[in-house]
Protein backbone atom coordinates (compact mmCIF):
# COMPACT_ATOMS: atom_id res chain seq x y z
CA UNK A 1 0.00 0.00 0.00
CA UNK A 2 1.27 3.38 -0.91
CA UNK A 3 0.64 6.14 1.80
CA UNK A 4 0.52 9.95 0.14
CA UNK A 5 3.48 11.86 0.46
CA UNK A 6 2.77 14.94 2.57
CA UNK A 7 4.47 18.19 0.91
CA UNK A 8 6.77 20.04 3.32
CA UNK A 9 5.93 23.45 0.98
CA UNK A 10 1.97 22.05 1.79
CA UNK A 11 0.67 25.61 1.86
CA UNK A 12 -1.79 26.97 4.76
CA UNK A 13 -4.95 26.64 3.33
CA UNK A 14 -4.22 23.03 2.53
CA UNK A 15 -2.86 22.02 5.81
CA UNK A 16 -6.00 23.80 7.20
CA UNK A 17 -8.57 21.58 5.08
CA UNK A 18 -6.54 18.24 6.08
CA UNK A 19 -6.51 19.10 9.25
CA UNK A 20 -10.31 19.62 8.97
CA UNK A 21 -10.76 16.51 7.56
CA UNK A 22 -8.76 14.69 10.11
CA UNK A 23 -11.14 16.34 12.77
CA UNK A 24 -14.16 14.54 11.10
CA UNK A 25 -12.06 10.88 10.53
CA UNK A 26 -11.17 11.30 14.12
CA UNK A 27 -14.47 11.79 15.68
CA UNK A 28 -16.12 9.34 13.06
CA UNK A 29 -13.63 6.90 14.67
CA UNK A 30 -14.26 7.79 18.38
CA UNK A 31 -17.99 7.17 17.66
CA UNK A 32 -17.12 3.55 16.17
CA UNK A 33 -14.79 2.93 19.40
CA UNK A 34 -17.63 1.52 21.21
CA UNK A 35 -18.43 -2.14 20.80
CA UNK A 36 -22.47 -2.34 21.14
CA UNK A 37 -22.53 1.32 19.02
CA UNK A 38 -20.26 -0.94 16.46
CA UNK A 39 -22.18 -4.22 16.18
CA UNK A 40 -25.48 -1.94 16.01
CA UNK A 41 -23.95 -0.03 12.94
CA UNK A 42 -23.11 -3.86 11.58
CA UNK A 43 -26.14 -4.69 11.76
CA UNK A 44 -28.00 -1.57 10.31
CA UNK A 45 -25.14 -2.57 7.35
CA UNK A 46 -27.39 -5.60 6.21
CA UNK A 47 -30.45 -3.09 5.67
CA UNK A 48 -33.01 -1.03 7.82
CA UNK A 49 -34.23 -2.29 11.42
CA UNK A 50 -36.54 -1.24 14.11
CA UNK A 51 -35.59 -0.66 17.66
CA UNK A 52 -37.27 -3.74 19.04
CA UNK A 53 -35.30 -5.77 16.06
CA UNK A 54 -32.34 -4.42 17.40
CA UNK A 55 -33.04 -5.33 21.30
CA UNK A 56 -33.88 -8.53 20.25
CA UNK A 57 -30.66 -9.31 18.31
CA UNK A 58 -28.69 -7.57 20.99
CA UNK A 59 -30.55 -9.00 23.85
CA UNK A 60 -30.58 -5.43 25.35
CA UNK A 61 -33.24 -4.12 27.31
CA UNK A 62 -35.13 -0.84 25.72
CA UNK A 63 -33.34 1.67 27.03
CA UNK A 64 -29.79 0.70 26.25
CA UNK A 65 -30.35 0.22 23.09
CA UNK A 66 -32.40 3.59 22.33
CA UNK A 67 -29.19 5.48 24.17
CA UNK A 68 -27.25 4.01 21.86
CA UNK A 69 -29.38 4.57 18.80
CA UNK A 70 -29.43 8.18 20.28
CA UNK A 71 -25.61 8.71 20.38
CA UNK A 72 -25.48 7.31 16.78
CA UNK A 73 -28.06 10.02 15.85
CA UNK A 74 -26.34 12.55 17.08
CA UNK A 75 -22.97 11.76 15.49
CA UNK A 76 -24.69 11.80 12.59
CA UNK A 77 -24.18 7.80 11.74
CA UNK A 78 -27.65 6.63 11.54
CA UNK A 79 -30.98 8.29 10.08
CA UNK A 80 -34.54 7.26 11.95
CA UNK A 81 -37.61 7.35 10.17
CA UNK A 82 -41.38 6.90 12.00
CA UNK A 83 -43.98 4.02 11.11
CA UNK A 84 -46.66 5.03 13.50
CA UNK A 85 -45.46 3.82 16.44
CA UNK A 86 -42.39 1.81 15.47
CA UNK A 87 -39.20 3.70 14.79
CA UNK A 88 -36.17 1.87 12.32
CA UNK A 89 -33.13 3.18 11.62
CA UNK A 90 -30.59 2.82 8.80
CA UNK A 91 -27.54 3.77 8.04
CA UNK A 92 -26.89 7.76 7.61
CA UNK A 93 -24.35 8.03 4.42
CA UNK A 94 -22.44 6.47 1.84
CA UNK A 95 -19.56 7.07 3.79
CA UNK A 96 -20.28 5.89 6.82
CA UNK A 97 -21.91 2.69 4.42
CA UNK A 98 -18.74 2.36 3.06
CA UNK A 99 -16.58 2.05 6.24
CA UNK A 100 -19.12 -0.48 8.31
CA UNK A 101 -19.17 -2.63 5.32
CA UNK A 102 -15.43 -3.39 5.09
CA UNK A 103 -15.58 -3.65 9.24
CA UNK A 104 -18.43 -6.08 8.36
CA UNK A 105 -16.20 -7.83 5.88
CA UNK A 106 -13.18 -7.84 7.99
CA UNK A 107 -14.94 -9.04 11.41
CA UNK A 108 -19.00 -10.02 11.01
CA UNK A 109 -19.40 -11.63 7.82
CA UNK A 110 -19.07 -14.79 8.74
CA UNK A 111 -20.14 -14.88 11.86
CA UNK A 112 -24.05 -13.27 10.42
CA UNK A 113 -23.77 -15.19 7.99
CA UNK A 114 -24.02 -18.69 9.74
CA UNK A 115 -27.52 -17.34 11.31
CA UNK A 116 -28.86 -17.29 7.80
Amino acid sequence: MHLPVIDKDMDKKDLDLLMEQARKASDLLKALSHEVRLVILCLLSEGEKSVSELEEILTMPQAAVSQQLARLRLEGLVKSRRDGRMIYYSLASDEVSSIIANLYDLFCRDIRSKDT
